[in-house]
C-alpha cells in the first residue's frame, strides 16, 4: 500500500480483482511501477466466494479472499503501488489520462487499464444475502460441483438461466427452474434442451420471497415461492439457489468515453485488450460477456499488461526518435 501522495503514474490499475492484480504483477516486473485503485469492492467478487476448486494449481479448495490477498501480496513485492480509493470521474480524451478518485484527489496516468469487473444481479432479499456463499451462488461452473447428487433451484428465463440449469443436471439429482413469466426468453434451442431432460422442472409465474435454512455452518433447506398471478406462498424443499437473472459491468464510469457493446460491456479490438482510446485498455469481467471466470480475467491482465508495456515503449520509441 502506498503512503506517499500519487500525483503520475505510467499505468493505473481501475479495479482489483484476478484481472487487476494479474496486470499489475505483469507491469511491475516490466517496471511500469502501476498503481491499482482498488475500488469498491477490493478484490472483486472472489472476496465473496467461499471454496474455490476450479483455479489451476490448488489441489484442495482455497478461499476467495485468501486468493485474492496472495495475488495483491505478489504484485505488491513486485512493485506495485496499491491505493485503497474508488474512481470518481475519468477523463480519457487527453493524454496524460485523468483520473479522479473519492479522496486522494486527481493522478494522471500515460496508460490505463480497465478491470472494473461485472456484478451478478441479484434478487435483493434480506435472506438471499445471508445465504450467499453458503448455499445460493450466481455461478454454476463456480459452485455446481459443491451440489452433487442434491435439488437445487435456478431463477431466471433468459439465456443464463436455461445455461446454468443444464450445467447444474451434470451433479444435481434434480433442478427446478424457476421464472416469473409463462415462458422463457431464451434461444429456443436452449428451451429445447432443457424441457427434454428428465432432470428439470420448470415452475413458471413465480418468484422466490425467501431463502429458508439454518445450522452451523449455515445451509439452504427450502425457498418460499410466490405466485406472481394469486400472490400465494408455497414452500419448496431445496438444497441450493442459483440465481441467474444476467451481469451488470461496472461500466458506468466510462460511458461516452469508451465503446461498449448493448449490454454494457466494454469493447475490445479481437485477440487483445485495447479500446477504442489508444492507451486505455480493458481485461477481465468488464470485456468478457461469455466467460466470467478468475482464470480466464487473470488471463486477460496478463494481456493488458503486455499490450499496454508495448504501447509505451512504442510512444517512448517515436519520441526519442523524433
Amino acid at each position: 500500500m502506498t503512503t506517499e501522495p500519487i500525483r503520475h503514474a505510467r499505468l493505473v490499475i481501475i479495479g482489483s480483482g484476478p484481472a487487476g492484480w494479474t496486470a499489475a504483477l505483469y507491469a511491475a516486473r516490466a517496471m511500469l511501477e502501476p498503481v491499482v485503485i482498488s475500488g469498491l469492492q477490493p478484490g472483486g467478487q472472489l472476496t465473496i466466494t467461499t471454496d474455490v476448486e476450479n483455479y489451476p494449481g490448488f489441489a484442495e479448495p482455497i478461499q476467495g479472499p485468501w486468493l485474492m490477498e496472495q495475488m495483491q501480496t505478489q504484485a505488491e513485492r513486485m512493485g506495485t503501488r496499491t491505493l485503497h480509493d474508488h474512481v470518481s470521474k475519468v477523463d480519457f480524451s487527453r493524454r496524460p489520462f485523468v483520473i479522479e478518485t473519492e479522496s486522494s484527489g486527481r493522478i494522471t496516468a500515460d496508460a490505463v487499464v480497465v478491470s472494473t469487473g461485472a456484478q451478478a444481479k441479484w434478487l435483493n432479499i434480506e435472506s438471499e444475502e445471508r445465504f450467499k456463499g453458503y448455499g445460493v451462488s450466481a455461478c454454476a461452473t463456480c459452485d455446481g460441483f459443491f451440489f452433487r447428487n442434491k435439488h437445487v433451484v435456478v431463477v431466471g428465463g433468459g439465456n443464463t438461466a436455461l445455461e446454468e440449469a443444464l450445467f447444474l443436471t451434470n451433479f444435481a439429482s434434480k433442478v427446478t427452474l424457476v421464472h416469473r413469466r409463462e415462458s422463457f426468453r431464451g434461444e429456443r434451442i436452449l428451451q429445447d434442451r432443457v424441457f427434454e431432460n428428465p432432470k428439470i422442472e420448470v415452475v413458471w409465474n413465480a418468484t422466490i420471497g425467501e431463502v429458508i435454512g439454518g445450522g452451523k455452518p449455515l445451509k439452504v433447506e427450502a425457498v418460499k415461492l410466490v405466485d406472481t398471478r394469486t400472490g400465494q406462498p408455497t414452500t419448496l424443499p431445496c438444497d441450493g439457489v442459483f440465481v441467474a437473472i444476467g451481469h451488470q459491468p461496472s461500466t458506468e464510469l466510462f460511458r461516452g468515453q469508451l465503446d461498449m457493446r448493448p449490454s454494457g460491456y466494454l469493447n475490445v479490438r479481437p485477440g487483445t485488450t485495447f479500446t477504442n482510446v489508444p492507451g486505455v485498455f480493458a481485461a477481465g469481467d468488464v470485456a468478457d460477456e461469455t466467460y466470467r471466470q478468475a482464470v480466464t480475467a487473470a488471463g486477460m491482465g496478463c494481456m493488458a499488461a503486455l499490450d499496454a508495456e508495448r504501447f509505451l515503449a512504442a510512444e517512448d520509441s517515436a519520441r526519442t526518435a523524433a
